[in-house]
């Protein structure tokens, strides 16, 4: 495989990271995940853009590079017509601390994969060991501090399903360990907002602009829903059951991949 580090291009044999970088000691950085399909790397603008937004809440600077070109030539290097993107980027090495160096020399690296095979419907959980924190404005940037996530995830293997909502502070319904969240309520297609602790996802805004309101839900909403779906950079993603309950419709979860999944 090749990828992308620094600057250019590297073979994977060739590449390597300080191991004092703060992205490895700290958690302290950034990542987006971004499609390809047909050979083009989908949406590059709002996940770079998120990603900017996310740079500016950490202090990270952003590289002196056109990062769209780079994505592009990452997937080209690997002969990918159909498969995943992954951009990372962290403040690069520091000393021992906490406090980041005053002027940091960040750590850029693109890697790519084959895309996975379609996930059946997923079955959830509602996580109980940990939370979103929906005052902490990390829940609005994708860092690589994903532990609650890891935990939510764990989790939801001990009790034998595929993921785990989690809720926020406050008990109102946030998202999934790896995906935001949408259910159907009395007919209408909704989410939570963003000051549920929400990740402002790139398919999320998506499917909001397809017609999807947000507001908040609690546990007893996504109870009584008719359908459920996850929606991630990959895809969208039908649920097949809440804590054991069947959801029985896909309808919108299917309207909506037509609509504008791969678009």
């Amino acid at each position: 495989m090749k990828l992308f580090l620094g600057t250019g291009l590297v073979e994977e044999a060739d590449a390597s990271v300080s191991p004092f970088d703060r992205g490895f000691t700290l958690g302290d950085g950034l990542f987006e995940t971004l499609r390809i399909k047909g050979g083009r790397v989908l949406r590059v603008e709002a996940h770079l853009a998120r990603l900017a937004a996310g740079a500016g809440v950490l202090g990270i600077p952003l590289p002196a590079l056109d990062l769209g070109t780079a994505l592009a030539q990452t997937a080209e290097a690997n002969g990918l017509s159909e498969g995943v993107l992954r951009l990372t980027l962290t403040r690069g090495p520091g000393p021992r601390g906490v406090l980041p160096r005053a002027e940091p020399k960040p750590t850029l690296v693109m890697t790519a994969a084959p895309l996975s095979p379609p996930l059946p419907p997923a079955r959830l959980v509602i996580a109980q060991g940990t939370r979103r924190n929906d005052r902490s404005p990390l829940a609005h940037v994708k860092s690589l501090n994903y532990l609650d996530g890891i935990l939510a995830r764990q989790e939801a293997a001990r009790r034998g399903v595929d993921d785990a909502i989690l809720l926020n502070t406050r008990d109102g319904v946030a998202e999934t360990s790896i995906a935001n969240l949408f259910a159907v309520i009395d007919g209408v297609l909704v989410t939570p907002p963003l000051s549920e602790g929400v990740l402002p996802g790139v398919m999320r805004a998506e499917v909001i602009a397809a017609g999807a309101s947000e507001r908040p839900l609690t546990v007893d909403d996504i109870a009584a829903a008719d359908e459920i779906l996850l929606t991630s950079a990959l895809g969208i993603r039908s649920v097949a059951t809440l804590e054991g309950r069947p959801l029985l419709s896909t309808a919108a979860a299917d309207r909506l991949r037509a609509l504008i999944e791969g678009a």
